[in-house]
């Protein structure tokens, strides 16, 4: 705890006395630019990971970074979900696996979590995960590569699964709202997109971003 103590007394000393003025301005409000859903994993930061600064993005973290289909469960999940699509405006939402993720070790070694059923039952919401890896993918033994595997699949598993929020089918389906799928790879800083017309994660420098999206800026805060 006392480590946690003295990064307060730091941040109020020296990062809060820089930022005055932006901490201040999100008293009045605020206008994220997207919804970043992802694992619960200290390994992940997402703000340093996008170098964006409080105020501009909406974070979502659960084990797994899992989406519960909805109406599976009325909980935090499709709250924050919903707020960010219907009172917040949000234009994107991203889901953002990682590499290493224990959710998905336990997913893949259902015994590792015998004595954790909350995380066993929650663990259910990637059913479909699990089955396209044991089904389609048993010629992949190699423990970390079949991991990885994972935690691919189930960043698309879990896509589908927001699709399935009404807030976010009406956005898309007005054109007012994009899902994107990333994975990120701590040991080395990589993240990687999903690339529907390819089917496949691509290195995110290599994504085509339309028109709109390139015009599009971060919120003035």
């Amino acid at each position: 705890m006392q480590v946690l103590v003295d990064g307060i007394h730091k941040f109020q000393r020296e990062a809060f006395s820089k930022g005055q003025k932006l901490f201040e301005t999100l008293a009045e409000g605020q206008a994220p630019l997207a919804l970043f859903i992802t694992c619960s994993d200290s390994r992940i930061d997402p703000s340093l990971l996008t170098q964006t600064k409080p105020g501009q993005l909406f974070i979502q973290r659960t084990a797994g970074n899992i989406v519960p289909p909805y109406g599976s469960v009325f909980a935090g999940e499709a709250a924050t979900i919903e707020y960010a699509v219907t009172a917040l405006n949000i234009r994107d939402i991203i889901i953002c696996g990682h590499t290493h993720c224990g959710a998905m070790t336990g997913l893949l070694n259902p015994s590792s979590v015998e004595s954790m059923p909350a995380v066993k039952e929650y663990l259910k919401h990637a059913e479909s995960t699990r089955r396209i890896v044991e089904e389609n993918y048993s010629h992949l033994t190699d423990p970390e590569k079949r991991l990885t595997l994972t935690v691919s699949e189930n960043v698309l598993v879990q896509l589908k699964s927001l699709k399935t929020h009404p807030s976010v089918a009406a956005a898309i389906s007005r054109g007012d709202l994009k899902l994107h799928g990333w994975v990120y790879k701590f040991e080395t800083g990589d993240v990687f997109s999903f690339d529907p017309d390819k089917n496949e994660f691509v290195p995110i420098g290599d994504v085509v971003l339309s028109e709109d999206e390139l015009n599009r800026s971060l919120p003035v805060i």
